[in-house]
């Protein structure tokens, strides 16, 4: 038997391989694909918790790990469809939000003429902001404005901004439009949009 391979079939082997290889590259069975389909192991061991990243309204999948009660890492979620394990810097440094001796966990007030923020309780900051909505309301609400020699009906107040948050769900955006509609603010804007 005859071991040796000519040139002729030689180059008939590889001209077949290379055409196999681009065949499976073409289809989405090389290699190359085989990557995009490999999940990378995760370097924190606890419990894995899906949650959605807070930032922004598009709703990116995110791996809450926790630990002994506490959270020790936040990454993407390979098996969301919408970012696929990705983040955006923000949602990356979701950990830092929820992990951070920095971060601020009581209401503050800073009194007209002082220099330093005091903590007040959550019920107290929410009478504040309650009772401060309701005044500039009144002082500044307009129920008519005179169009040439007409009066036309407006019922607005321009004093008062609302912006919403995009991590709000549907639900409580359309109460929060309906309230503050209804209590004549023109200029509602959400931070989805901005």
């Amino acid at each position: 038997m005859n071991n040796k391979v000519s040139r002729r079939q030689f180059i008939k082997l590889s001209a077949g391989a290379l055409g196999g290889v681009a065949a499976a590259e073409a289809s989405g069975l090389g290699i190359a694909n085989a990557a995009t389909y490999t999940k990378p192991a995760l370097l924190k061991s606890g419990k894995e918790v899906p949650s959605l990243c807070p930032y922004c309204s598009v709703g990116c999948g995110q791996i809450v790990t926790v630990a002994d009660g506490k959270i020790i890492d936040i990454q993407g979620n390979y098996d969301s469809p919408i970012n696929e394990g990705t983040l955006c810097p923000k949602g990356a440094a979701t950990f830092q939000l929820a992990v951070n001796p920095l971060r601020e966990t009581k209401a503050k007030i800073r009194k007209p003429g002082s220099d330093k923020w005091e903590d007040i309780s959550l019920e107290a900051a929410m009478d504040r902001i309650a009772a401060n909505f309701k005044e500039t309301r009144e002082k500044t609400f307009v129920e008519k404005v005179k169009i040439g020699d007409k009066d036309k009906l407006v019922n607005h107040t321009q004093g008062i901004f609302s912006l919403g948050g995009a991590t709000i769900d549907d639900e409580w955006n359309y109460i929060h439009q309906k309230v503050m509609r209804a209590a004549g603010l023109v200029a509602i804007e959400n931070q989805a949009r901005i």
